[in-house]
């Protein structure tokens, strides 16, 4: 098989919006929010200076994540190198007494903007997210919120997350998106149901979170009954007794196919997900400044197309196994389903 080639020749940089972005950025959910007990803010400072000294630019965070800490974190810490960086954040989706709401009216997002720019400590956010969709108001209505955003100097750029083909259209048609962010990776496919095709077609950035599927596809995949309490994996179905000891055995083949090809598991998934397009963007979280350095050499690599063809059938919307996430939370999310596990 042919061998990777670490000659500088990686992916080329990416749109996002009226900007230009490495291929590879960095999620900062985990460092708050998903993934059990946050690290220490020592840890998480020390992990976004990191990422900044490494040249990563683009940086996504979130109201819900930590319920505004994390938004919190990513201000305080990259405060003095805004002129640096691209700051993403999203509403639409917050913490209200302890849960998690989804709420897409006008006046919530324009309360949670003025939230974010103060927890972010700047005066206007590059790329600013519908969170998700919120089936009680229709999206022109949301978007049109954060149009207004965008004429009072509050946000450069918009975009959406979780929605469909036909919902990006939609708004799109009211003012232009810049990014649309779903889930997208070897074991999750749905963008190939019509976003991929469709951000393609409107000049729209597919910025792909959780392309190493939730930690799977790394050198230390998740053991789910040592996750700890309030890890969302634990009610994710891909990682229940019934479905997660298939999905190991694939990842172990494409383990050994990343060995074959002289390159590491985490980079040979990201490979794949910003081959799909030149306008795909790739978005993982770490908390480790090792796995940091290692998803950012994708950078650096020209990886075979024979490689990346071999990845794309061991693992795709038809080997994996349980659905992405269970019926409650799917009945929350715009996006196409795919494959026979939805």
């Amino acid at each position: 098989m042919s061998a990777v080639t670490p000659a500088g020749a990686g992916p080329a940089p990416r749109r996002l919006g009226p900007f230009e972005v490495p291929a590879v950025g960095l999620g900062c959910m985990n460092l708050s929010h998903a993934y059990g007990a946050p690290p220490t803010p020592e840890a998480a400072e020390r992990l976004l200076l990191t990422a900044v000294e490494e040249g990563v630019t683009h940086f996504d965070t979130a109201a819900l994540y930590g319920f505004g800490a994390n938004e919190e974190l990513v201000g305080r810490v990259l405060a003095g190198h805004r002129d640096r960086i691209v700051l993403a954040s999203k509403c639409g989706m917050t913490g209200v007494d302890g849960k998690r709401v989804i709420d897409g009216r006008p006046e919530t997002i324009r309360r949670t903007a003025d939230e974010a720019l103060a927890r972010l400590r700047t005066d206007v956010i590059d790329l600013y997210y519908l969170h998700r969709l919120d089936r009680k108001v229709p999206v022109e209505e949301s978007v049109g919120a954060m149009a207004e955003l965008v004429t009072a100097g509050k946000v450069r750029a918009l975009g959406l997350s979780e929605v469909s083909a036909a919902t990006l259209r939609r708004a799109h048609a009211v003012h232009p998106i810049a990014a649309l962010q779903n889930e997208y990776s070897l074991w999750t496919r749905n963008p190939e149901e019509g976003t991929l095709a469709a951000t393609r077609e409107l000049g729209v950035a597919l910025v792909a979170f959780s392309p190493l599927a939730r930690g799977v596809l790394t050198d230390a995949p998740p053991d789910p009954p040592a996750l700890p309490t309030g890890d969302i994996r634990r009610g994710m179905p891909r990682f229940d007794a019934r479905h997660y000891p298939a999905n190991l055995a694939r990842r172990a083949e494409l383990a050994k196919l990343a060995e074959e090809a002289g390159i590491g598991l985490a980079p040979l998934a990201l490979a794949w997900v910003v081959s799909r397009g030149p306008h795909v963007v790739a978005l993982p979280g770490t908390r480790s400044v090792g796995h940091l350095r290692e998803n950012l050499s994708v950078l650096a690599l020209d990886v075979p197309r024979d490689v990346l063809d071999a990845a794309g059938r061991v693992l795709d919307a038809t080997t994996v196994h349980g659905p992405r996430y269970n019926e409650a939370t799917l009945a929350e999310i715009d996006t196409e389903r795919c494959g026979r596990a939805g």
